[in-house]
């Protein structure tokens, strides 16, 4: 009875079929420890935040710089869907970008994540700025 319950506990999701010979307080023992253990395999959720914008281009400039490494074929739609990662060295956030099935003027861009650094393009355009209101502060 005993080797039953361990291949239940270790088979990762196997189908339950060992604990049928055990008895009523090794089933529960079984169940226990799926339980515990399934809890230890799941991640924490990263907050996902949805955008549809009317737009001829796919890829819509939002600051931050990202880098594709994919691409997927969508069901029931003509649109591939491309999946980005943000290139700063220590950002975890993605990107999904695919057209809406329905509409197809409208691109559905999915983040998932929160950077954790300042918006690259928007310090690099507010530069020039910076240095002129220095400049003129020094007049």
């Amino acid at each position: 009875m005993m080797s039953g319950m361990e291949t239940a506990a270790s088979g990762g999701g196997g189908g339950g079929s060992s604990s049928a010979g055990a008895g009523v307080s090794g089933g529960e023992q079984v169940t226990k420890e799926r339980k515990a253990g399934g809890s230890r395999g799941r991640k924490a959720t990263r907050p996902r935040f949805a955008f549809q914008t009317k737009s001829e281009n796919d890829v819509l400039d939002d600051g931050y710089r990202w880098r594709k490494y994919g691409q997927k074929a969508v069901k029931n739609s003509a649109f591939p869907r491309s999946y980005y990662r943000c290139t700063h060295h220590t950002c975890n956030v993605k990107k999904q970008v695919q057209r809406l099935a329905k509409d197809t003027s409208i691109v559905v861009t999915t983040y998932e994540g929160v950077h954790n650094h300042p918006c690259e393009k928007l310090m690099e355009a507010l530069s020039p700025i910076l240095r002129q209101l220095q400049f003129l502060s020094q007049l």
